[in-house]
């Protein structure tokens, strides 16, 4: 596993859209690209699923730990790691400063959402 570049974690903070797809159950077919809010701490990449552990995405994200991400255009082969508890605080901060007024950071910093946190590494 690599870590990101600093060209691939600027392109994340500056776009607002994330798209994740976690392989299937085969284990080699990726699943639909859903729409998430990829936040950057540090140099860690983490996304909460809106619908908390229940989400389809978030289950097999956890499921198969592999799949791949797409920002900006460009698709990136991904791993997916649980990291519930991890870092709250600071994601919760990261949601203000990425999408500051937006009616949906109160839903991202609810419970749901933060007992469905994944850390993305690339591949």
């Amino acid at each position: 596993m690599t870590g990101w570049t600093a060209e691939q974690l600027a392109s994340i903070t500056d776009n607002d859209a994330f798209y994740v797809a976690p392989y299937r159950a085969d284990g080699t077919t990726y699943g639909t690209d859903t729409e998430t809010w990829a936040l950057v701490v540090g140099e860690d990449v983490y996304v909460r699923a809106a619908n908390g552990p229940q989400s389809r995405w978030y289950q097999a994200a956890i499921t198969q730990r592999a799949g791949r991400v797409r920002v900006a255009g460009q698709y990136i082969d991904a791993v997916f790691e649980a990291a519930v508890a991890e870092n709250e605080a600071a994601i919760d901060a990261a949601y203000e400063a990425k999408y500051p007024g937006s009616s949906a950071v109160p839903v991202m910093q609810g419970e749901g959402p933060k007992a469905a946190v994944v850390r993305i590494s690339p591949r």
